[in-house]
C-alpha cells in the first residue's frame, strides 16, 4: 500500500493517497473502491446532495477503527473546494464542506470520510429547509419488519396530508422517510410538522409507534425522531456509505420492495447494479406542501399540548416542557 493516483472528476483533479488502503474489511474494499462506488451512483447522489453542507465522519484507518466528526474544513484544503458557514445550536460557526460535485466527495473520502451527514438546506439558501426527514428508530426489541410497518403507516399518514414521500434504508437498523418540500418553511416549522406527524402516528398506532423523546417511555416501539428536523441537525445522506465493515449503503429503495428488502445486502458491491437495473427511486421527487401538517400542529397546540422536548444541546424553547426525564422529575 502506498503511492497515489490522480483522478479527473468533472474537470477537477483529485489526488488520492494510498488508494489501496482497505476501508471495509469484510470483502476488502479499498479507498479507491469507495470513490469508484460514488462515481457509479454520481447522478442520483448529486441529485440529493448537491449544494448542501456536509458534516464529515472520518475513519482514517477504515471502518471499525477510531473515528471523529469534522465540521470544519482544514486550512490545507485546495483552493477549488467550496465551503459555507454553518452554525451549531449554541451559535458556534465553522466553514463546512459543500457537496458541490463529485470531486468534493472524493476529496473527503481521501481524508478517510466514511460517512456524510447532510444539512436539510442548500448552502445558498440556509434560511429554507427543503426536506422533511422522518427517522424511524427501532428501540431495543423492535424487529425490522416492525420498522417496515411503521414506514408504511408513515407514508399513509403523509398521503392523507397531501405529502408524497420516499424511503431509504438508514444503512443500519432503521428507515428514513423523506419528502422534498417547497421553499417556504424554516427548520422550526419543519420540525413542528414532524412533531405533529409523530404524535398522530402514536395516537393511531400506540402499540407500534412512539413519539416519546425520553427512552424510558418508549418501550419496544419504533421511535419517530422528530428532532432530526431541528435547526442545524444533519441526517446520514442518501447513497452514502456507512462506516461498517460490510460497506452498507443508506440506499433509497422503491416502496414496492420494502417488504422484502434486506438492508445489510445493500452495499457498495450491490447498489450500483440495482441503480443500473431499476434506476433511482427518488428521481421524480417533487416539492411538497407542509400546510396540512402545520395545521395539525396548530390544532395540537390549541388542544393544550406543549411543544415536544428538544435535544439538550439546544437553548430552552418557548412552550417546551421541563427538559428532564419523567423518572427524575418524579424523584424531584
Amino acid at each position: 500500500m502506498g503511492g497515489s493516483v490522480v483522478l479527473e472528476l468533472g474537470g477537477t483533479e483529485v489526488t488520492v493517497s494510498h488508494p489501496d488502503k482497505v476501508f471495509f474489511s469484510l470483502r476488502g474494499e479499498t479507498k479507491l473502491d469507495l470513490i469508484r462506488y460514488y462515481q457509479s451512483v454520481a447522478d442520483p447522489l448529486m441529485r440529493t446532495l448537491q449544494g448542501r453542507p456536509l458534516l464529515l465522519e472520518r475513519y482514517p484507518e477504515g471502518a471499525g477503527g477510531k473515528s471523529f466528526f469534522q465540521k470544519r474544513v482544514p486550512g490545507s484544503a485546495p483552493e477549488w473546494l467550496q465551503t459555507t458557514v454553518v452554525t451549531t445550536p449554541n451559535g458556534t460557526t465553522s466553514d463546512a464542506l459543500v457537496a458541490a460535485d463529485l470531486a468534493h466527495i472524493a476529496w473527503a473520502v481521501n481524508l478517510g470520510c466514511l460517512g456524510f451527514h447532510v444539512w436539510p438546506y442548500h448552502a445558498d439558501t440556509p434560511e429554507v429547509a427543503d426536506e422533511l426527514r422522518i427517522d424511524l428508530d427501532p428501540s431495543p426489541g423492535v424487529t425490522f419488519p416492525q420498522v417496515v410497518e411503521a414506514a408504511q403507516l408513515t407514508r399513509e399518514l403523509l398521503g392523507e396530508h397531501g405529502v408524497d414521500a420516499q424511503v431509504k434504508t438508514s444503512g443500519s437498523r432503521g428507515l428514513h422517510v423523506y419528502a422534498a418540500l417547497l421553499p417556504r418553511w424554516n427548520s422550526y416549522q419543519v420540525r413542528a410538522a414532524a412533531v405533529a406527524l409523530a404524535r398522530e402516528l402514536e395516537r393511531r398506532h400506540p402499540d407500534l409507534i412512539t413519539a416519546k423523546w425520553w427512552k424510558e417511555e418508549r418501550g419496544s416501539r419504533v421511535f419517530v425522531d422528530y428532532n432530526q428536523n431541528a435547526p442545524h441537525k444533519t441526517v446520514f445522506g442518501a447513497w452514502c456509505v456507512r462506516p461498517r465493515v460490510g460497506a452498507q449503503v443508506s440506499a433509497p429503495i422503491w416502496w414496492d420492495e420494502l417488504d422484502t428488502v434486506d438492508p445489510d445486502s445493500l452495499t457498495i458491491a450491490t447498489v450500483p447494479g440495482r441503480v443500473a437495473e431499476r434506476g433511482d427511486p427518488w428521481a421524480d421527487r417533487q416539492p411538497q406542501s407542509l400546510e396540512s401538517l402545520l395545521e395539525q400542529s396548530e390544532r395540537d397546540m390549541a388542544s393544550g399540548l406543549q411543544d415536544a422536548p428538544w435535544p439538550p444541546v439546544y437553548p430552552k424553547q418557548p412552550n417546551e416542557p421541563p427538559r428532564v426525564a419523567p423518572s427524575r422529575a418524579k424523584r424531584g
